[in-house]
């Protein structure tokens, strides 16, 4: 038979209980514990095998079931207070952003990222970045931020990883069935379906526009499996992060010129954008050329109000990891599209050019840095290493002055914490503790909470891991026809009594997963010492082209299953958000061993420091913030060797010293009362100094203040009285960059000599201007710390001030004051300077003396 409909057919929800279908449309049931478990106990075991979702699960429960629950008085009362709770959230007017910023009522922040880590149910997500995008999400809903989300919906999702019986990792795909997902249409103010196109070589391409709603958030998806595109276009949007390059960029035109005009055809305005990572940089683009056309700008005035209203995040800190097209591939694509933005093909490639072993490429992320003019990393380091790496844009500019700041990431307290630690915090830490996540002044209360109660807390989640490690581990090795003896064995995997060390992430090689095993005999002697047992579990996915990451999991696994391993190390198969979950709250370290400085952030670890499980990491990402003696242990010195080699054996012997003498005594030595206090300490540390500072709750509310309201501003200020500062700021640049070639300048001033702290150098330049005006230009004296062979680090900025005018000249007098002891350098330098422009950077013009 040929099957030509397809339906969902759901039983009939008593009117009783009628509202959980409603619920189940709302992400909102996804981070309240209490949601969750009306959904699980309408039948524990179908709840996992529908994978935690509940829109499947009201589809294929026995009706039987539904009417016994509606009966059930306990049931009906845990009911009531679920829909009550969530209905004052959602009512709720007094959110912080509404108290914050009472005036904005229109504001609207569109959020685009390529992937979004929302639900176990939605596979949507490949790893570090759909989370973030996921926990942003959440936390944006619960500080009512006006955010939209914009991405794709992937109906063949991220891979479904499988571990063959020879280690090797294997992906498997499986279509959603929206009608079985917490999904709905979206529609415009017409009330019609949204269906967008845009225009791809030799044909037009059509997306339809989901819906997924996360607690008052609405998050916009878009799927190209519509008519009337052709079977290649309608896979176009199927998976994640396609390896083709081609169909990358077609992917990304999508998302980028796609989600603008998603939005519009949605009636949304968005005050701020916002791009998650580089993929969506083309929406720049799209804003210029509806700018260019409705409003009649330039290129370049388009440009300017455009990147005043962008925020750009960037994630990677390896330049090779900036995704990155060559030339020619761009001229397929945008040969039709760059004249409706006024401009030839140089300008356009000019946009962003960068130069790569392999010759001339157009990067995403140098467009993103050139179409925004708010840009931020995702932690202090990343941030550094950021500006260090893109300085080229902006030549002569000191890389402290590179402007790209710093966001340290957090994760959503209500996702990833454990129910069992909610409740203690609530019964230690006061009713109001989730209002005060991000308050230190709560955390330091943290010994409120007696050892013994977070102890037993910690075992039961610990012991709860267990059984779930046992319970994955029995259905792999059944999935993979192995016999009654080692399906019957894999009951006895791990010791819950012993030290259990947890490593789970994205299986790329910088990420070291095999650091571990430098020094096997001196592993094995660590892990069976009588009476002091230790033991670890690893879970992580590598990217299907990955062949060396799919080789650390194929190595770590067979190791997994040898003699001398067995039981004591486990690999466990199908990573995702619940076993991550299960993961950071019920192991009692959490391992991180990145190659410095190549992790921007990580949040693996902020999870596990959430749930008071002390970290183990090299001092890279947001371990080198957090870090501070006493709430976990250092890998490493915070140094970088000069080849891989020299740097994996130090980091191996860092790794095993701590282990031996600081990690395995503070977990082992108990008191009278057979309380591990040191390692107490250590986790009672982790939550005092760690969760108020890496929760999404800070991550957001500095997104808020540092960037969405200054670039709302910004984009304000740019587009009143049609357009004028943007115009005006335009007419002055060109001005400026005409007259640069004719600036002079000379610098009187000692050039070398001895001081005493306090002692000043007196400065004196003379400008010669050509035909630009005094209020054009500052110049500055810039001061830093040497070591006699480089710049260090940026010590000052003294702006000299016009004091006269002599023979054509304009003089500019000040002082460099010697503030610190050591060897000091400076220099003197002019650049333009305009109240409209973001920063001083903008023009990249500096001339020095």
């Amino acid at each position: 038979m040929q099957s030509f409909g397809r339906f969902s057919v759901f039983p009939v929800v008593p009117e009783r209980i009628g509202r959980l279908r409603d619920l189940a449309y709302n992400l909102w049931w996804v981070w309240n514990s209490d949601a969750r478990q009306l959904y699980h106990d309408l039948d524990p075991d179908l709840w996992r095998q529908v994978n935690l979702n509940p829109v499947r699960l009201l589809s294929v429960i026995e009706s039987k079931r539904l009417e016994t629950m509606s009966r059930n008085a306990d049931y009906l009362a845990r009911y009531d207070h679920v829909m009550a709770a969530f209905d004052s959230y959602m009512g709720a007017d007094n959110t912080w952003f509404r108290r914050t910023y009472p005036d904005l009522k229109d504001f609207t922040i569109a959020y685009f990222s390529p992937e979004f880590g929302l639900a176990q149910s939605l596979p949507i997500y490949s790893g570090g970045l759909g989370i973030l995008a996921g926990d942003y999400c959440k936390e944006a809903s619960d500080l009512g931020l006006p955010v939209v989300g914009v991405g794709f919906l992937y109906p063949q999702g991220y891979f479904i990883q499988h571990i063959n019986a020879d280690g090797v990792q294997e992906a498997a795909y499986e279509k959603m069935d929206f009608s079985e997902m917490p999904v709905t249409v979206a529609t415009g103010p017409d009330g019609r379906e949204v269906v967008i196109h845009v225009d791809l070589p030799g044909r037009r391409v059509y997306a339809k526009v989901w819906r997924i709603q996360v607690g008052r958030v609405p998050v916009f998806l878009m799927d190209t499996d519509v008519d009337p595109n052709q079977p290649g276009d309608r896979d176009l949007g199927a998976r994640l992060y396609i390896g083709d390059h081609a169909l990358r960029v077609a992917q990304e035109v999508v998302l980028g010129i796609g989600g603008v005009r998603a939005l519009r055809a949605l009636g949304i305005s968005p005050n701020v954008w916002h791009m998650n990572e580089g993929h969506s940089a083309f929406l720049g683009l799209e804003r210029i050329r509806e700018l260019i056309n409705e409003a009649g700008l330039t290129f370049d005035e388009a440009q300017q109000v455009v990147a005043a209203s962008t925020v750009f995040t960037t994630h990677t800190p390896v330049a090779a990891g900036n995704e990155a097209f060559g030339l020619d591939l761009m001229d397929t694509f945008f040969s039709a599209y760059w004249p409706s933005l006024g401009i030839d093909r140089e300008r356009f490639m000019g946009l962003a050019h960068l130069d790569q072993p392999w010759g001339a490429t157009f990067s995403m992320t140098v467009l993103a840095l050139r179409l925004s003019n708010h840009v931020n990393g995702v932690s202090q380091l990343h941030g550094q290493v950021s500006r260090g790496m893109w300085n080229g844009l902006w030549p002569e500019t000191p890389v402290e002055e590179v402007p790209i700041g710093a966001i340290t990431n957090g994760v959503h307290t209500a996702t990833w914490l454990g129910h069992p630690l909610a409740d203690l915090f609530q019964e230690c830490l006061g009713d109001d503790w989730y209002d005060r996540i991000d308050d230190p002044n709560l955390w330091a209360e943290v010994d409120k909470i007696p050892d013994e109660k977070l102890w037993h807390v910690h075992s039961r989640l610990k012991h709860r891991l267990v059984d779930d490690v046992r319970f994955r581990v029995a259905a792999h090795r059944a999935r993979l026809g192995e016999g009654p003896k080692a399906i019957a064995d894999a009951g006895l995997l791990l010791d819950p009594n012993a030290l259990t060390i947890g490593f789970a992430r994205r299986f790329a090689t910088y990420k070291r997963a095999t650091l571990l095993f430098q020094d096997m005999e001196r592993l094995l002697r660590l892990m069976n010492k009588p009476g002091r047992p230790v033991q670890f579990v690893f879970a992580g996915k590598a990217h299907p082209a990955d062949e060396p990451g799919k080789a650390l999991i194929q190595y770590i696994y067979k190791l997994s299953r040898t003699p001398e391993f067995a039981g004591k190390i486990v690999f466990l198969e199908g990573y995702d958000m619940e076993m991550a979950h299960t993961l950071t709250q019920g192991v009692d370290i959490w391992l991180n061993t990145p190659m410095r400085p190549r992790e921007a952030s990580g949040t693996s670890g902020m999870k596990a420091s959430l749930n008071g499980i002390p970290n183990f990491s090299v001092l890279d990402g947001w371990w080198i913030e957090g870090y501070n003696g006493k709430n976990g242990w250092a890998i490493g010195q915070g140094r970088q060797y000069p080849d891989e080699a020299t740097q994996n054996e130090a980091d191996a012997l860092s790794l095993y010293e701590i282990l031996e003498n600081e990690i395995v005594p503070a977990f082992y030595e108990r008191d009278s009362n057979d309380l591990p206090k040191r390692y107490l300490a250590y986790a009672k540390e982790s939550l005092r100094s760690l969760t108020w500072r890496f929760t999404a709750r800070r991550m957001n509310k500095d997104y808020t203040t540092q960037l969405y309201i200054p670039a709302g501003q910004a984009g304000a200020h740019m587009t009143k009285d049609d357009y004028a500062v943007a115009k005006n700021l335009m007419k002055w640049r060109s001005q400026v960059a005409a007259a640069w070639p004719q600036v002079k300048f000379a610098v009187d001033a000692p050039r070398e000599g001895q001081l005493t702290v306090g002692d000043k150098i007196p400065v004196r330049a003379y400008v010669w201007l050509g035909s630009l005006k005094p209020d054009d230009v500052a110049v500055e004296a810039v001061v830093w710390e040497t070591d006699g062979k480089a710049q260090a680090r940026e010590l000052a900025v003294n702006r000299l001030t016009r004091s006269a005018q002599q023979d054509g000249a304009q003089v500019y007098t000040g002082d460099i004051v010697a503030v610190e002891g050591g060897n000091l350098s400076y220099g003197v330098r002019i650049l333009p300077v305009n109240s409209d422009l973001p920063n001083a950077q903008a023009l990249g013009l500096v001339k020095w003396a």
